[in-house]
């Protein structure tokens, strides 16, 4: 029988510590990228196969205990695609955790492969990415419209957890799943308006990703059904956290209240503020997206809008297991529920009497 490669076989043979093999393998940070491809290719060179958090074969095993699962039923391998590190701050981080669970009830481990920028750039999968071994894939922070498109032509069930923007009226062929993008933004718009902030703008790119856009749209669909002007000066679509002071800076008058694309663009507009001497929310209100958990650590703490991960996890499986069983069916979109919280930079209580 073949003996098995284990994560110290690899260290051995590149002459490295097993932790630096480990971290390469489960794709945890602070790690060279050069290291990183360097410890893979070897990795598939020696036929190291698993490429999986420890926690999913942890969960896998304990269902096979007590579940009803064992080797033979394992079903195969959900991939996960993503071009960042998904930090505890990142909403999807939640989310992964009830996925990872959910699916290993079903047989399946959640294995994470990272798409680097020379993968997007040749349009490569990752070294740690088996085609004989997926069953079906899941990305996340992947905004790569044309490396997507060859993701969806690997002939495999696809599930993307946001995606590019659609601004163009372009949508990938494969089943989609959001947060609701519009319901809460729509609903702070009318509250701000009926205390009177009449003058409201957007930060944010909102190219960016299907999320951004479709609160940035949103807004300005709100604004127009209210009878409000957008002042498109107050619409900062920026890049680089050093562009926001300098475009703040050079509105003349700025708007009573900005809504941001998410909690950490929020983040970046307060320090930019109070970089040009404006207070929050004395000077100007602001709005974040996600409810991370800087939005609530913050000073002021941040009004914000909650995504309910759990149920984005429970529909990501019906999503892809439906997938699987029924590969011809119709694309689906799924938008699930947000809530809007009202927090300090936004100084609005919601029980408070709308002039």
């Amino acid at each position: 029988m073949k003996k098995k490669v284990t994560i110290q076989d690899i260290a051995d043979a590149l002459g490295i510590s097993r932790n630096t093999v480990s971290k390469a393998i489960n794709n945890s940070e602070g790690l060279a990228e050069a290291t990183r491809e360097k410890i893979l290719q070897k990795a598939v060179e020696m036929g190291y196969k698993q490429f999986s958090y420890f926690s999913t074969f942890a969960a896998v095993s304990d269902a096979g205990v007590g579940g009803g699962l064992s080797i033979s039923g394992y079903q195969g391998e959900i991939a996960l695609l993503t071009s960042a590190f998904l930090t505890q701050s990142h909403f999807a981080s939640t989310m992964l955790d009830k996925f990872q669970g959910e699916i290993a009830q079903l047989g399946y481990t959640m294995n994470t492969h990272r798409v680097t920028s020379a993968n997007l750039k040749e349009k490569s999968l990752p070294l740690s990415f088996r085609p004989d071994q997926v069953k079906a894939i899941i990305c996340i922070e992947m905004f790569d419209r044309a490396y997507d498109e060859m993701v969806c032509e690997l002939g495999l069930p696809v599930l993307f957890v946001d995606g590019p923007a659609k601004w163009d009226g372009f949508s990938l062929p494969a089943d989609q799943l959001y947060m609701d993008n519009t319901t809460e933004i729509s609903r702070f718009v009318a509250d701000m308006l009926s205390q009177g902030k009449k003058r409201i703008g957007f930060i944010g790119n909102y190219y960016h990703c299907q999320s951004f856009f479709e609160r940035y749209a949103a807004f300005r669909c709100a604004m127009l059904m209210a009878g409000a002007e957008v002042d498109e000066d107050c619409c900062v679509c920026y890049n680089h956290q050093d562009e926001i002071a300098e475009r703040l800076d050079a509105i003349g008058e700025l708007p009573d209240v900005f809504i941001c694309a998410n909690d950490f663009v929020a983040g970046d507009a307060m320090r930019a503020l109070f970089s040009i001497g404006k207070t929050v929310p004395e000077d100007v209100r602001l709005l974040g997206f996600d409810d991370s958990a800087e939005s609530r650590l913050s000073r002021p703490a941040l009004s914000t809008v909650h995504i309910h991960t759990q149920i984005m996890a429970f529909t990501a499986v019906q999503l892809l297991m439906s997938r699987i069983r029924e590969p011809s069916l119709d694309y689906r979109i799924v938008h699930t529920q947000t809530d809007l919280i009202y927090r300090e930079s936004t100084n609005f209580d919601e029980g408070t009497e709308k002039e």
